[in-house]
């Protein structure tokens, strides 16, 4: 992106943050990866060198920009389409190209949430309860005072708890921190720093998609359930929360989701990790 060293590790430490605080305001990884890039993209056409704190300055225009594109969207939603056609025929038997997905069941499950709340309460929300970012930030960041800030994150929590299939909490900030961490180690490929999240007496279990059948695999201790982690989510992959900020993460490949890892966390380490995987989505 530029010779700046000082971009380049903003970049590296940075962007999985930013892709997966963009991915829970918008349910869409592809949406989600353009505007971390964009993001960037102004940092590298600011005077970076006034920044005080970088995360800081790239969270708050991310946030604008996620803000900007759920308006926008809401926006197209709500306008009539005068040439639209609506079909009412359907074909008594069904597609094998309309089979569920991991993919749909997942983003169905987020916008069931995300689609209650508005574009200002969807990023208060996700800003301070599930990225802890201050209100004088998120102030900035949504263009309205402090109080009225609080007031969106207030009625969005309102919604949350209203809506029937909602996961039972939201991550703790000790979960959302050892996400974040597991998060950046996959990003780098750093096998110690996702060891490092990994509780001694940790094992992991794998379920793969294949023909039709499940196959499994079982590994045991950090190391090994580390390095076999790397193979499917290390440099390639893009790592990210699942919907609300719960222990779950997905992980994608060209945009498109093959795995789902739910985890068991415990005194701030992973005690056990089970993931679904569908290889033919890679």
């Amino acid at each position: 992106m530029t010779d700046s060293p000082m971009l380049e590790q903003a970049w590296r430490e940075h962007r999985p943050y930013l892709v997966n605080l963009a991915y829970q305001m918008l349910g869409d990884i592809g949406y989600a990866e353009d505007l971390a890039q964009e993001a960037f993209l102004r940092l590298a056409r600011n005077d970076h060198d006034g920044i005080e704190d970088v995360r800081a300055w790239l969270t708050v225009v991310t946030g604008r920009l996620c803000l900007d594109h759920i308006r926008s969207a809401r926006t197209r939603l709500e306008r009539p389409d005068p040439g639209a056609a609506v079909e009412t025929t359907a074909s008594p038997d069904p597609d094998p190209a309309d089979r569920a997905t991991l993919d749909d069941e997942v983003r169905a499950a987020l916008f069931e949430v995300l689609n209650r709340l508005s574009p200002g309460e969807r990023v208060a929300f996700v800003l301070h309860d599930v990225f802890a970012v201050p209100f004088e930030e998120i102030a900035e960041t949504v263009g309205r005072p402090v109080g009225t800030c609080r007031q969106l994150a207030r009625r969005a929590r309102a919604k949350f708890a209203t809506t029937a299939s909602r996961p039972v909490d939201v991550a703790t900030v000790e979960h959302r921190r050892v996400m974040e961490k597991f998060i950046a180690a996959c990003a780098t490929g750093d096998v110690q720093a996702l060891t490092a999240v990994l509780d001694p007496t940790v094992w992991g279990v794998g379920t793969i998609l294949v023909s039709g059948r499940e196959a499994r695999q079982v590994n045991h201790g950090p190391v090994d359930v580390a390095t076999n982690l790397l193979r499917y989510l290390g440099p390639g992959a893009t790592v990210v929360c699942g919907p609300a900020g719960e222990p779950v993460l997905l992980a994608f490949a060209r945009r498109r989701l093959f795995a789902v890892i739910v985890l068991s966390i415990r005194h701030g380490l992973v005690t056990k990790l089970e993931a679904t995987a569908d290889p033919l989505a890679r």
